[in-house]
């Protein structure tokens, strides 16, 4: 029994959800995402709130109960309040500026980094050295912050690179004499 599963999606007001077949979209101020729901599990609309069900009493469909029900409550929060995700740099001369739909990254390479910013996600810039990347689908925006991260991780020995605002980078001790 999923624990998860079991809760019904709220759908709060400005959002629209709709299922039509197997597809369940859902419309708010952030835009408009859409979910293919597997043949393993079944979606229903009731009383303002989504409600999963397995549709059988298989391991996969059980799997897949609590798995369709986050992924039904990340499109109804991600298009109603949105996601986001903050970076730090940390390093001497390593900054970032968003210039039109392009995002530079100076990161102490011998060239600069020019990162095109999709057009489903916002990226924004509010000190050098701090970039938040936000949008409505939170797969999107975890999956462009990690793009992000990966031109320049951050070391163990002196924390320089781009980490996550959530993250702790664990040190080390440098040479001893």
């Amino acid at each position: 029994m999923s624990r998860i599963g079991k809760n019904p999606v709220p759908i709060p007001s400005g959002v629209q959800v709709q299922l039509s077949g197997r597809t369940l979209t859902a419309k708010g101020g952030l835009g408009t995402l859409s979910l293919n729901v597997t043949n393993d599990v079944t979606a229903s609309i009731t009383d303002g709130a989504v409600t999963i069900a397995p549709a059988n009493d298989t391991k996969q469909s059980r799997a897949m109960w609590g798995t369709t029900r986050a992924l039904v409550n990340n499109m109804v929060t991600g298009v109603s309040k949105g996601f986001a995700v903050g970076l730090e740099i940390n390093g001497v001369g390593y900054r970032a500026a968003v210039q039109g739909d392009v995002l530079n990254l100076q990161l102490g390479y011998s060239h600069d980094i020019a990162f095109p910013i999709p057009a489903d996600v916002k990226i924004t810039c509010e000190r050098p050295t701090v970039i938040t990347v936000t949008g409505a689908d939170r797969q999107r925006v975890g999956q462009v912050a990690a793009e992000i991260r990966a031109f320049r991780r951050p070391e163990p020995y002196k924390g320089k690179g781009i980490k996550y605002t959530r993250e702790t980078v664990r040190r080390k001790e440098g040479k001893k004499k």
